[in-house]
C-alpha cells in the first residue's frame, strides 16, 4: 500500500511476519522469566492430567487404538503450541471429530484415516497461506450450534455399547437409527458391572466438578474405576483385554501409503477434517481471547494446525485441532504462553513412557462415561433453546443442521444448512 493511502487514513496491510509469526516468538520477545516458566509448567501438567484419559477415550470412540490418541496429543499438540497464533491454544484429538474419524475408519481403515489427516493438514496449510482464517467467523451461528449439538447426540449414542457392556453378534452399525436398533436387540446382554462402573465414573466427575472444580475429576474417576475393577475382579472389558495395552514409545515417523486412487477415495473425508478442524480451532482461540483479553492470529493458527495434522499423520496419529475445554483449563491454570501447551505434550509423552502398563487396567465403561460427560458439556443446550425461540429463520437452519447431522451425514448436515442460509438470506421470512 502506498504512503499516500496510509496517510489518507486507510489501514496498512499487515506484513507476512505480522500475520504468521508464532505467538511463542511474541511471548519470548516480551520477556520470559523463571516465574513464567514455573506457571507454564504447572498449567501444562494440569492440562496433561486432563488430556491423558480423554485422548485415549476419544481415540477408542473414533474406531482406532488408544495410543493413536496419545500420539495425536503429543506430536500434534506440541506443534500447535510451537507454531500457533494463539498464546493458550491446546491441540489434540477432539470429541467433535469422533464421528468423522469413525466413519472414515469404517470405510477406509486406519491407513485411510491417516492419509485423510495428512491431506487435511495440507488443506489447512493452504487455507492459512491464502488467509482464509478471516472468513471462518462468517459461518452462521445456528449452523455451528446445530452441528455441535448433533455431534454430541451421536457421541452419546456411540458410547452406549461400552456404557452398558452390551455384546453384539455383529459389528455395530455406524448409522444412527440402525445403531439404536442393534443396541436395543442386544440389551439382554448388558453387563451390570459395566453399568455400575460407568455410573460411578459419571457421578464422580459431576460431584468433583461441583465440590472440587480445580481437581482433575476425569483422571480421578478413571483411576478409581480402574482400581475398583481390578480389586473386585469385575468382568468388564478394559484397554488391556480389547487392545492389549498401549506402547511405551513413540513410533518411527513414516509416510502413509499413497496412491491417486486412495487419495481420491478419502478426499471428501479430508475436506471434512480440514473444515471442522478450522472451525473448531478458531472457535477455541476465540474462547481463549475472551478469557484473557488477548487476540490470536487466525491465519497463523490455521497454518500451525495444518503442520500439526501432517506431523500427527506421519507418526500414525489422527486429526489435531484446538480443544476448547483443554484450552480453557490451560487459561484457568495460569498459563503465561505457548510453552504451557508444549510442556503439556512433553508431560503426556512422559506418562506414556513410564505409566503405559497401568493403562491396561482402565475399564472401557469408565472411558465411555467420560465421553458421555464430554458430549453433554459440548452440546450447546442453552444456545439451542434460545435459537429455537429467537426467530423462524434461525430455528429452521438450526433444526435442519441438527437433524441432518444426526440422521444423514455430518458433511451433508453442514453443507445443506449453509445452502438454506443462502436461500433464507435472499428472501424475507414470514413472521
Amino acid at each position: 500500500m502506498s504512503i499516500e493511502a496510509t496517510r489518507a487514513g486507510q489501514p496498512r496491510e499487515p506484513t507476512f511476519a505480522e500475520l504468521y509469526s508464532p505467538k511463542l516468538v511474541t511471548v519470548l520477545r516480551e520477556g520470559y522469566g523463571v516465574s513464567d516458566l514455573r506457571a507454564d509448567a504447572f498449567s501444562g501438567l494440569t492440562v496433561a492430567i486432563v488430556a491423558l484419559p480423554l485422548s485415549m477415550a476419544i481415540a477408542i470412540a473414533s474406531g482406532v487404538t488408544p495410543d493413536r490418541g496419545l500420539i495425536t496429543a503429543v506430536v500434534g499438540g506440541f506443534i500447535v503450541s510451537l507454531l500457533g497464533g494463539s498464546r493458550f491454544q491446546i491441540g489434540g484429538p477432539a470429541g467433535a471429530f469422533i464421528v468423522l474419524v469413525a466413519l472414515t475408519a469404517e470405510r477406509h481403515g486406519v491407513q485411510g484415516v491417516i492419509l485423510a489427516t495428512l491431506m487435511a493438514g495440507v488443506f489447512l496449510i493452504g487455507a492459512g497461506l491464502l488467509r482464509l482464517g478471516t472468513y471462518i467467523k462468517f459461518i452462521p451461528y445456528p449452523v455451528t450450534v446445530g452441528f455441535t449439538s448433533g455431534i454430541a447426540v451421536i457421541i452419546i449414542a456411540s458410547q452406549l455399547k461400552d456404557l452398558l457392556g452390551i455384546t453384539l453378534a455383529a459389528n455395530e452399525p455406524g448409522a444412527f437409527v440402525p445403531k439404536l436398533e442393534a443396541l436395543a436387540r442386544g440389551l439382554p446382554t448388558a453387563n451390570g458391572s459395566a453399568i455400575a462402573i460407568a455410573a460411578f465414573s459419571i457421578a464422580t466427575i459431576a460431584i468433583l466438578r461441583r465440590l472440587r472444580p480445580h481437581w482433575p475429576g476425569i483422571l480421578i474417576a478413571v483411576a478409581l474405576a480402574a482400581v475398583a475393577s481390578w480389586a473386585l475382579s469385575l468382568g468388564v472389558q478394559t484397554i488391556g483385554t480389547r487392545f492389549g495395552g498401549i506402547p511405551q514409545q513413540l513410533p518411527q515417523p513414516q509416510w502413509p501409503s499413497f496412491s491417486l486412487a486412495n487419495a481420491q477415495a478419502v478426499l471428501p473425508d479430508a475436506i471434512a477434517f480440514a473444515l471442522l478442524g478450522a472451525i473448531e480451532s478458531l472457535l477455541s482461540a476465540v474462547v481463549a481471547d475472551g478469557m484473557t483479553g488477548r487476540r490470536h492470529r487466525s491465519n497463523c493458527e490455521l497454518l500451525a494446525q495444518g503442520i500439526a495434522n501432517v506431523g500427527s499423520a506421519l507418526f500414525g496419529g489422527i486429526c489435531v485441532t484446538g480443544t476448547i475445554a483443554r484450552t480453557a483449563t490451560n487459561v484457568r491454570a495460569g498459563a503465561r504462553g505457548p510453552l504451557s501447551g508444549m510442556l503439556h505434550s512433553l508431560f503426556l509423552l512422559l506418562f506414556m513412557l513410564m505409566a503405559a502398563p497401568l493403562a491396561s487396567f482402565i475399564p472401557l465403561a469408565a472411558l465411555a462415561g467420560v465421553l458421555v460427560v464430554v458430549a453433554w458439556n459440548m452440546a450447546e443446550k442453552r444456545e439451542f433453546a434460545l435459537l429455537i425461540r429467537s426467530s423462524r429463520g434461525d430455528a429452521v437452519v438450526l433444526l435442519a443442521t441438527f437433524l441432518l447431522t444426526i440422521f444423514r451425514d455430518l458433511t451433508e448436515g453442514s453443507s445443506s444448512a449453509l445452502r438454506l442460509v443462502r436461500c433464507c438470506s435472499s428472501t424475507a421470512w414470514p413472521r
